[in-house]
């Protein structure tokens, strides 16, 4: 969606629903903008409904459940939970088939090709025939990510902003699933410097979004009738559980997956979610390692393949007492390499930054195929630049004759990682340094640098690690499914193993090359994704080896601190970049000078307990909010709503900002109405109040409204609603605070006739059940489609049944961070501001809680005061 020209105008989110900012606003807005910040499209997002609502049909559930339902409950959920770990590890398992399977066939016609070529000249060929493997299966991952755009990257980012309650639209469709499962397999076997464990995480997610439902948006016809777990809620636990068994398969890390879940994905947690999670994850790691042992081993039931990435086991021989893995000596060491890494983490997600707002300037805006013809672009430099190093710049180096000191699979023993070095140009007995790294799959080429006791130049690991670095900076953002995970850590071996042979050759020591790669991978991964707790154990599981926790935990503290002094992490980055709502742990202290009254919104759009269909309609096609506050007018403070100068019931200055906004909704209602296929519906704003004055008499209006308070209202009968012919100052009286009814809510009532004549008692309104009402979870009708000409506009709605009469509300006069902490730990979506004497006088949503929105309305309270 195309945005105004101001930076932050466009993220007013999810929470106002495309409601338009007020010029106020925008100029409190304007004032914040860096001057140095690029001005990029951004798009408006819905919030999700984590907050329950506790209606009449909903308390019915809760007053049939007993014991016996309540642990059928728990026990489908429980199955749930296993048949996500077990789908999420069959499509590790399909991912992993497919890769191998193609990096297989293509890197043994080249690897013949080259040697072929090699006496006969004809290198050309060779080259030709990589880029025809890549750019075909390239073109294909593009492609698919045409199909459905939010397939593209690693998903990570955008399933941290649903968990923290942020819809973005398609993210855990099966269309989406399918995209990414397919082209990230493509992507990766087409020699992009991407990794799958990103993509599979997204996956998980999708895959717990979706197999709970038994039903599909993009397959209409997958449905069953399962009424269990249809709300937001629900969902987002086995959304946490899905990726906590994605990074399980990935890494076959269980616990790395659920700490992962907590640490970095969900804004949300329980006790109980923890064991769910957990037994999600290794229900994940069981699947895909009892599938790929006897696929890879033919050994079934053996568990020698944990995860799609496998560090292997380090270890030193056996009987060479004076081998070490690591001493109190290296910590020191590990420390500057934790500093090294914090500050190359940080370059890199400055250069990506700036690469990704150049894309979405210039290439997103264009015609698709653009993106495509960039994904083609980059493939083919890094095939050129990868082929080109391989043959010109490696270096012919010894093969070791020691037994290596890993014995484990993935690669047992001497012979198989000797399987994966390259001799090209080089004679019997040794390889092609820089080739074995760039002519192998990614996990391939970070087993070598952990476990090859062959050595590498230094000048081969320096050139590799620039080149690598600078082309996997580039790929990561382009129209392709992609992960970061695994390059980052192939980049960051690199890093650690030119460590170790400097330290080797320049100082003499006695260390042991392997650990320093995998602390260099652990000092970049850390630096550029920032992740602490959970990265430490994904790292020692994966490496089955518990004395590495203590400096693996210390080089990603030294990392991230370092890091996070000049950025955030990539997935932050790339989040503030979308333009999503992101809410963090807390706020600023600073912004405890604010309170609600402060950055609520005062303008509401509110419905009546009983209102006619006509007035309903016309709300529901004329705004786009979510939710609408239940009112009915307060008679009895009207009398005391001024006295002198004194303000007793309302604040002078939220009349004076709603009037005419109000009265501007009114003409916007009854135009709408006008073009209803229902000739009553036609006429019925006839004769309604007629286009408001200008802005500079506000306060006159204003004025005329505060004579007439002593007047007498309307009647106003239960079963009756306001009545058409009030006037606009009779609308605009204090409004006392019922509840909350949602947009969706109201729909599904018109839809299903559920309305009272006028002449009758309102008990004569059918009721709805509550699976009736979440029958359509998650996409509920729209009011446009609604067929107007069978309405009958005079009919009355009674919404009292179906309203949340308890929501969570706030005084104006309360803090910031108090209103803050509500609102992310309850996972509201709408918090309205209630006085003492029961009037709502505004509404706070997301985006009056995100960073810019507070700064901005802390900059006007500094120039107010």
């Amino acid at each position: 969606m195309a945005c105004c020209g101001n930076t932050f105008c466009c993220q007013r989110c999810c929470c106002n629903e495309g409601e338009t900012r007020t010029p106020e606003e925008l100029a409190i807005l304007a004032e914040t903008q860096d001057e140095e910040e690029e001005i990029l499209p951004r798009k408006d997002y819905e919030s999700l409904d984590y907050d329950r609502c506790i209606n009449e049909p909903f308390t019915e559930v809760l007053e049939g459940m007993n014991n016996k339902k309540a642990q059928k409950y728990e026990a489908i959920r429980w199955i749930l939970v296993f048949a996500i770990g077990v789908t999420v590890g069959l499509v590790g398992l399909f991912v992993d088939f497919f890769v191998h399977l193609f990096t297989h066939v293509k890197f043994t016609l080249v690897g013949n090709s080259v040697q072929e070529c090699s006496e006969k000249g004809c290198l050309a060929l060779s080259l030709l025939e990589l880029l025809a493997f890549n750019m075909l299966f390239v073109f294909i991952a593009s492609v698919l990510v045409l199909i459905e755009p939010v397939a593209a990257g690693s998903g990570i980012p955008e399933i941290k902003s649903y968990l923290n309650g942020v819809k973005i639209p398609g993210i855990v469709r099966l269309r989406t699933f399918l995209c990414k499962t397919i082209g990230v397999l493509f992507a990766v076997s087409g020699g992009m410097f991407v990794g799958k464990e990103g993509p599979l995480i997204h996956g998980g997610a999708i895959v717990g979004a979706g197999l709970p439902q038994f039903q599909s948006i993009t397959f209409k016809k997958i449905k069953f009738d399962f009424p269990y777990f249809r709300s937001d809620r629900d969902k987002r636990d086995f959304v946490s559980a899905g990726a906590a068994a994605g990074v399980a398969a990935a890494f076959g890390a269980p616990i790395g997956g659920t700490l992962f879940s907590l640490e970095e994905g969900s804004s949300f947690w329980n006790q109980a979610l923890t064991w769910k999670v957990l037994f999600c994850s290794m229900s994940a790691t069981f699947t895909l390692n009892f599938f790929r042992s006897g696929i890879y081993y033919n050994k079934w039931g053996s568990f020698q393949q944990p995860g799609l990435l496998n560090f292997g086991e380090f270890k030193c021989k056996d009987g060479d007492k004076n081998c070490h893995l690591w001493t109190v000596v290296d910590l020191a060491f590990f420390v500057l390499m934790g500093v090294v890494g914090g500050l190359l983490g940080a370059f890199f997600n400055c250069i990506n930054r700036r690469l990704s707002k150049y894309r979405m300037k210039h290439i997103h805006p264009k015609a698709k195929f653009i993106r495509v013809l960039e994904s083609l672009l980059v493939t083919m430099v890094t095939t050129v630049v990868i082929f080109v190093s391989s043959m010109t710049l490696g270096e012919c180096r010894d093969l070791s004759t020691d037994t290596p000191h890993n014995t484990t699979p993935p690669l047992r023993g001497s012979e198989e990682i000797n399987a994966t070095t390259r001799q090209f140009f080089c004679s019997n007995q040794t390889y092609n340094d820089m080739a074995t790294l760039f002519f192998n799959p990614q996990e391939a080429a970070i087993y070598q640098l952990f476990h090859q006791q062959g050595t590498f130049s230094p000048v081969t690991l320096s050139i590799f690690f620039v080149l690598y670095f600078l082309l996997a900076c580039w790929t990561y953002g382009t129209s392709v499914p992609s992960g970061l995970f695994v390059p980052a850590l192939l980049c960051g071996a690199a890093f650690g193993r030119l460590v170790a042979n400097l330290l080797k050759i320049k100082l003499g020591l006695d260390i042991y090359s392997g650990t320093f790669a995998l602390i260099g991978a652990a000092a970049f991964l850390g630096g550029v994704v920032r992740m602490t707790i959970s990265l430490t154990v994904i790292l020692i599981e994966s490496t089955n080896e518990i004395t590495y926790g203590l400096p693996i935990m210390i080089t990603l503290m030294v990392a991230k601190w370092t890091g996070d002094f000049f950025n955030k992490g990539i997935y932050d980055v790339h989040i503030v970049l979308k333009g999503v709502p992101l809410l963090e742990w807390e706020t600023e202290a600073e912004m405890d000078k604010l309170t609600a009254s402060d950055i609520m919104e005062p303008n509401l759009t509110y419905v009546y307990p009983h209102t006619r269909i006509q007035s309903l309609v016309s709300i529901l096609r004329t705004t786009v909010y979510h939710a609408f506050p239940v009112v009915t007018e307060n008679r009895q403070n009207e009398k005391d709503f001024i006295k002198g100068n004194i303000l007793i019931s309302n604040n002078i200055l939220f009349k004076k900002s709603s009037v005419l906004t109000r009265a501007g909704e009114q003409r916007r209602r009854c135009q709408s109405m006008k073009s209803y296929p229902s000739s009553e519906l036609r006429n019925v704003c006839d004769e309604l109040v007629p286009v408001a004055a200008p802005a500079e008499e506000g306060e006159d209006m204003l004025q005329q409204m505060l004579d007439r308070r002593h007047e007498p209202y309307p009647n106003l009968y239960p079963d009756q609603s306001p009545s058409e012919d009030w006037t606009m100052e009779e609308r605009f009286r204090p409004l006392t605070f019922h509840g909350l009814i949602l947009r969706s809510q109201l729909v599904t009532l018109l839809i299903q006739g559920v309305c009272y004549a006028e002449n009758v008692s309102s008990a004569t309104q059918p009721r709805l059940s509550y699976a009736e009402m979440t029958e359509d979870y998650p996409r509920y009708p729209d009011i446009h489609d609604l067929d107007l000409a069978s309405l009958n506009p005079r009919m009355i709605v009674d919404v009292t049944p179906y309203m949340n009469p308890c929501p969570y509300t706030v005084s104006p006069n309360t803090h910031v961070s108090q209103v803050f902490n509500l609102f992310r730990t309850m996972g509201l979506r709408h918090l309205p501001v209630v006085n003492a004497v029961g009037e709502i006088v505004g509404i706070i949503t997301r985006h009056n809680l995100t960073h810019e929105f507070l700064s901005a309305k802390l900059r006007q309270h500094y120039i107010t005061i």
